[in-house]
């Protein structure tokens, strides 16, 4: 498959100029289109945007380095180079103050030109593929679903990919975790979004009903059967079931749905003949489908019918800071449905949000922010607006600075009061490092959990390690407990 000819615009007055640039970079795989005004330069870029522009700094109709500032005011995503007769030091750095790629002096030779230039384009499109990547693994919301912790990108990934496909997709994960969001949106970027979207909980029917709520039934099939019911794998046709709680199902009911799988086509209760159905399954549960097929509760072949593509959602006491995110949305769209004046969560809620375990995950998280709401108005969200478990975590952050090389309290001070010789104190910032390295340990390796109990910002300890990690040879923490 043939590459993408890359596109260069040369802004060059002078005709014989402009030529031979041009054919300095014939040899280059590049389309060269050559303007020789401002005007006309601003003309072209008003279409498809160049991957570099070449331009001369002596135009007739403005100057070179008036319009590099239009061009990168306008967040065009084209490198620029410079060329310019003035060999002008103060030149070449308002050139690149202004964004430039390079900056060339004439006269310059051929290999000179054709080299920058390819620099140029090579680094526009290393530039697009990181802002690719950092979309599609740096995102914290993806189709009703918030956080951006590395399990959750990885969620989005797979659930990307799959949702092209009619893959049967099983999701597994705590309950209040959303895996209904996660079926919702495997349908809605899929082919077939335009089609229905049928949810049906197996747990919460009567497991005497259930095969009814499924596949439907004629009208008499049974008593209280006073008339005919479609069924779920009939209303979902030409779209997708959502079949939550799969696991409840008991095991005469797997035997049908599995055939249903093999033929795709059903029997209504109360009918004799076969209707078909094109639907797509996602089904999910909040048990461990392995340890039911071991345990003889579901069966092993509709496991392997069911289970194509999985997808674990973790629950949110493992998705790092995305408690905060969600928490964070939550209370703004709360705020906003009930005219509250809410914007943000105070230091103490954060590190009582972070500690807790939340054992209802999301769905707890997002009782306890509407509750909150409901009975509260502030600027911010304080703990006193909070349940009483989560007020009692605001004390569970330990005391993690130590002074000296022993535990500071709040009760009195350390040994060797009055002691001012060398080596007596630590430097103030080798107490900060132990106090960062010390939390960091005590919460399992969690930065923003550490970051909570610390009362700063998870972004202050990112910038302490990495400038520890850039100095490797400056004093290192003193181990303390001699």
């Amino acid at each position: 498959m043939a590459k993408a000819r890359a596109k260069v615009l040369l802004v060059e007055d002078t005709v014989s100029l402009a030529t031979a640039y041009a054919a300095y970079l014939e040899p280059e795989a590049a389309d060269v289109e050559i303007a020789g005004t401002a005007a006309e330069a601003l003309s072209a870029l008003s279409g498809t945007a160049p991957d570099v522009i070449v331009l001369d700094v002596k135009l007739p109709d403005m100057d070179g380095l008036e319009l590099l500032g239009r061009i990168k005011a306008d967040g065009l995503a084209s490198e620029v180079v410079v060329i310019t007769g003035q060999a002008s030091v103060n030149l070449a750095v308002e050139a690149m103050r202004k964004g430039a790629f390079d900056f060339i002096m004439k006269p310059f030779s051929a290999d000179r030109l054709r080299v920058t230039v390819m620099n140029a384009i090579k680094h526009r499109k290393l530039s697009d593929r990181i802002e690719e990547i950092g979309e599609a693994f740096d995102r914290d919301r993806f189709q009703g679903l918030i956080g951006r912790s590395f399990v959750m990108q990885t969620t989005y990934r797979v659930l990307q990919n799959a949702a092209s496909t009619d893959a049967t997709v099983f999701i597994t994960g705590e309950s209040g975790t959303g895996k209904e969001l996660c079926a919702r949106a495997l349908h809605d970027l899929g082919k077939r979004r335009t089609g229905p979207f049928i949810t049906l909980n197996c747990a919460a029917i009567p497991r005497d009903l259930l095969e009814s709520e499924i596949f439907g039934h004629a009208r008499g099939a049974f008593t209280g059967a006073v008339s005919e019911r479609k069924g779920a794998v009939l209303s979902a046709d030409g779209g997708t079931l959502f079949l939550d709680e799969v696991c409840e199902m008991d095991l005469a009911l797997q035997s049908k749905m599995l055939r249903f799988l093999q033929e795709r086509s059903i029997r209504r209760v109360g009918e004799d003949h076969a209707r078909s159905a094109d639907v797509r399954i996602v089904c999910a549960s909040n048990r461990d489908p392995l340890q039911e097929v071991a345990s003889g509760r579901f069966r092993e072949d509709l496991y392997y019918r069911l289970h194509v593509v999985p997808v674990e959602l973790p629950p949110l006491r493992e998705r790092d800071d995305d408690v905060l995110i969600i928490a964070r949305a939550l209370l703004s769209e709360f705020a906003r449905e009930d005219g509250k004046r809410f914007k943000d969560l105070s230091p103490e809620v954060e590190a009582a949000f972070l500690n807790y375990s939340w054992p209802g995950n999301v769905r707890q998280l997002q009782n306890v922010i509407r509750t909150a709401v409901v009975l509260n108005d502030a600027e911010q969200l304080e703990l006193s607006m909070l349940p009483g478990e989560l007020r009692a975590l605001a004390c569970a952050a330990p005391a993690v600075a130590r002074i000296g090389g022993r535990a500071s309290s709040n009760t009195g001070v350390s040994e060797g009061q009055g002691d001012c010789r060398e080596g007596a104190i630590l430097p103030l910032d080798t107490v900060i490092r132990e106090a960062i390295e010390s939390a960091i340990d005590r919460c399992g390796g969690s930065i923003p959990k550490a970051a909570a109990a610390l009362k700063v910002s998870p972004s202050t300890i990112y910038r302490r390690l990495q400038a520890w990690e850039e100095t490797p040879d400056r004093q290192q923490p003193r181990e303390s407990g001699n």
